[in-house]
């Protein structure tokens, strides 16, 4: 792994083959990336970025990973969003986009990458907020959703708000706590109904800082409590960064995980 495990947001990397917009404001949009190889058409892989939901972090800071899934025959999708401190970011503006990106972007890949995509359920990969943002949309728009791995997601919104997390990220998202708002928690938190309706893999490192991995641990518990097609695993000495970092000593199970979704069950 680097020294910095920061590093991998600000790395350099091949710049996208084609941008293409699922709505009208400049931030709805995603970036494409056309898979090495000659192979057969192959189920598209959503990635969605964290930061906390916040307008300071994009898509940026996940191209080399999405890169590094494309130089592995993967077509990739990066999906920009509002984000909270702009205009529509936040609650709902946030949640509604990930979900219309996810169902439409199979469809679109399709046609900017003819012969590449199948126009079929796409697996999502979403790292931190954005590993919650990919359980969200799991359980609101099911059927688009062929798996879900999730790296260190933020998988339960009301403990996320107790913990403070990145100094009130949640209450940014949702306009306040629990108490204030609980019918946004109800519709949003991914812990408030179990079990997730897609087959789902769920990484956490150890180390972790930024998202506790006692949070992946009760999630995942619950859902195979209640039946879900899920399973955890914890990653012995990784931090929060290096799950999408293809440097880092653990990439290989990440993309490990990521083919087990991509196959037909």
């Amino acid at each position: 792994m680097t020294s910095d495990p920061r590093a991998v947001l600000t790395r350099p990397a091949p710049a996208p083959d084609v941008t293409v917009a699922y709505g009208e404001h400049p931030d709805q949009v995603a970036d494409l990336r056309r898979p090495s190889g000659n192979g057969p058409p192959r189920r598209l892989v959503v990635v969605v970025h964290g930061g906390f939901w916040r307008h300071e972090y994009d898509r940026r800071h996940t191209d080399s990973m999405a890169a590094a899934l494309a130089a592995l025959g993967h077509p990739v999708a990066q999906v920009e969003y509002r984000r909270t401190g702009q205009p529509g970011g936040g609650w709902p503006g946030t949640p509604e986009d990930v979900l219309a990106a996810v169902t439409a972007l199979p469809r679109l890949a399709d046609e900017a990458l003819p012969g590449l995509v199948t126009p079929t359920p796409a697996v999502l990969v979403g790292h931190s907020a954005g590993g919650h943002l990919a359980l969200h949309a799991a359980r609101h728009v099911p059927e688009a959703v062929a798996g879900v791995l999730a790296l260190a997601p933020v998988a339960d919104l009301a403990e996320a708000y107790r913990l403070d997390l990145d100094g009130g990220a949640v209450a940014a998202l949702l306009g306040g706590g629990p108490g204030d708002v609980p019918d946004r928690y109800a519709a949003a938190d991914p812990r408030s109904v179990v079990p997730l309706p897609t087959r789902t893999v769920v990484m956490h490192g150890t180390l972790d800082e930024q998202v506790p991995v006692a949070m992946s641990r009760a999630y995942v518990a619950a859902n195979q409590a209640a039946g879900a097609d899920m399973r955890l695993v914890e990653l012995s000495g990784c931090e929060h960064f290096g799950l999408i970092d293809p440097e880092a000593a653990v990439w290989p199970k990440v993309t490990s995980a990521l083919r087990s979704l991509g196959e037909d069950h």
